[in-house]
């Protein structure tokens, strides 16, 4: 059936007046009080709706707007399911939003807000959640023209899956795979993983299972083998088990994870033994639990196993207006592509983009619109005993580049300049210029008109007060990194990208709360 339409009162009664006045720091609960019909709207509760099969049979469902005003509350709060599910019959700030005070039961359970969550995630209704709030702040005029003056910028969010060596990923893949089958057969961990000649893995502790003295190096190669071998003879005896596979084919999944592991991270030494590699794996799986974390940096210094969260924050009204997630090891750039998409949905354009060099080599900035002023750091200009980079002379109209000694020669965007060796060998700049018997050369970045621009702009006053107009977007991504946490709350991309959606939406009804029309209202 489909949902109804929530439809609470409008007016406060006098037992939430009360409440109201109890309420000193959580302002939110009384702004979502207040204004849940004008963001919950007929015309968005009726698209929530489309989520939901028009069938006759079964209890009508629970009014989506209500779940989507807990899933709010929820990020804001930072409550578990289960937290939430108590706090509507306990916390009377919860009951004045979802309008059920005093009630003795949960206005919905614990299942019925997991398909919800599961329902905005596979429709993409978690973005347009996020693109109501900036409806709504277009309505009271806190959010102006369509043409964004924005800032994109990072920050780490640690996966909540647990990073594990590679004996212990194997191990963990084998002891997960056996207690499977160990459900479905009513055997105990130890006896599958005895008849399946895997009785390494049995035990609680696969380190306390091996005993060895890791302190000496010949012992990790000893482990290795020792857990390969478990391994193998699990794949044997799966193989002349088929119908276990056929009663629970996710052992399957839970292998081919174990197989995966062994693939990126071991590999055969001269002795024709199998060893650890050495370095790490590109695109190595660390996690079980996750397969989508990933090792990665947010500086030379900053390592990070998880995500990154990205944030676009429109400089003018405040309002975060897309966000993005992405592996800890894939370049920041890549988002972009996403970004673009949510812009193009809500009908946004960009007009000044603020970023910092990691996002220079995105798709935003090298197919950008002639019109896109893009407002960034260049590149440092490597500086020493010769001519930097900066002393040579680009001619923009008949892309040409002038040494300093006059010697002018073309060039191509993204080629590498090679000056004659002729004319720099008897030139009377040389000990300033190259030792080169070959000449000088030059590289031009494809994108080398901007980077040049970006230079001449930071040497200016303004230009480096101009750049400083990012740093608004790392205020917004401390404000979110609050109320999500440094730790993932689930595990996999797309369900942290819905965490980190509902997240923005808590950081823009602050925003709009703030704003004159509501905030006189209030």
């Amino acid at each position: 059936m489909q949902p109804p339409v929530w439809t609470p009162p409008v007016e406060l009664s006098p037992a939430e007046q009360q409440i109201i006045k109890r309420i000193k720091r959580a302002k939110l609960f009384i702004f979502l009080r207040q204004h849940r019909q004008t963001l919950f709207d007929d015309a968005f509760q009726q698209e929530l709706a489309t989520m939901y099969k028009d069938v006759p049979e079964g209890q009508p469902p629970i009014p989506p707007a209500q779940l989507g005003v807990a899933t709010i509350l929820q990020t804001y709060t930072g409550v578990s399911d289960d937290e939430l599910i108590e706090a509507t019959t306990m916390d009377r700030r919860w009951q004045l939003v979802l309008d059920c005070l005093d009630v003795d039961t949960p206005p919905f359970s614990k299942p019925t807000l997991i398909a919800f969550r599961k329902r905005l995630i596979a429709t993409q209704m978690d973005r347009r959640l996020l693109e109501r709030t900036v409806e709504v702040a277009a309505a009271t005029k806190a959010f102006g023209s369509r043409n964004l003056r924005a800032a994109l910028d990072s920050s780490p969010l640690w996966g909540a899956g647990r990073v594990e060596d590679t004996y212990n990923l194997l191990g963990h893949a084998l002891r997960k795979a056996l207690g499977v089958i160990g459900r479905q057969q009513g055997w105990g961990l130890a006896e599958v993983a005895a008849a399946s000649g895997a009785g390494l893995v049995g035990g609680s502790s696969l380190k306390a299972a091996l005993d060895l003295d890791w302190d000496d190096p010949v012992a990790h190669d000893q482990a290795l083998t020792l857990v390969l071998d478990a391994l193998s003879q699990f794949e044997h005896w799966l193989d002349r088990q088929p119908e276990v596979v056929a009663a629970q084919p996710q052992v399957l999944t839970t292998l081919a994870a174990a197989e995966q592991i062994r693939d990126q991270d071991v590999v055969t030494s001269e002795r024709g033994t199998p060893t650890l590699r050495d370095g790490v794996a590109s695109d190595r799986r660390i996690s079980l639990e996750d397969s989508q974390m990933r090792h990665g940096r947010k500086s030379r210094s900053q390592l990070i196993d998880g995500y990154k969260r990205h944030v676009l924050r429109d400089l003018d009204s405040r309002l975060v207006t897309a966000v993005g997630i992405t592996p800890a090891n894939v370049p920041e750039a890549t988002v972009t592509d996403s970004i673009s998409l949510d812009l193009h949905v809500q009908g946004l354009r960009l007009r000044e983009l603020h970023i910092d060099r990691a996002y220079l080599s995105s798709k935003l900035v090298r197919e950008r619109e002639e019109d896109l002023d893009i407002s960034c750091r260049a590149w440092p200009v490597r500086q020493g005993d010769h001519f930097a980079k900066t002393a040579f002379v680009l001619d923009w109209e008949r892309y040409e580049i002038g040494c300093p000694d006059g010697v002018v020669i073309p060039f191509t965007l993204g080629g590498n300049v090679q000056f004659p060796a002729e004319r720099c060998c008897g030139c009377r700049l040389r000990e300033r210029c190259t030792t080169s018997k070959t000449g000088r050369s030059v590289s031009i970045h494809p994108d080398e008109r901007l980077l040049q621009e970006l230079r001449e702009r930071q040497l200016s006053t303004a230009g480096r007060a101009r750049l400083r107009e990012r740093v608004a977007v790392e205020h917004s991504l401390a404000h979110i990194g609050q109320w999500q946490g440094d730790r993932a709350r689930y595990r996999g991309e797309r369900k942290n990208l819905f965490d980190l959606r509902r997240t923005a939406v808590v950081h823009n009804l602050h925003v709009i709360a703030r704003a004159p029309t509501f905030a006189n209202a209030a």
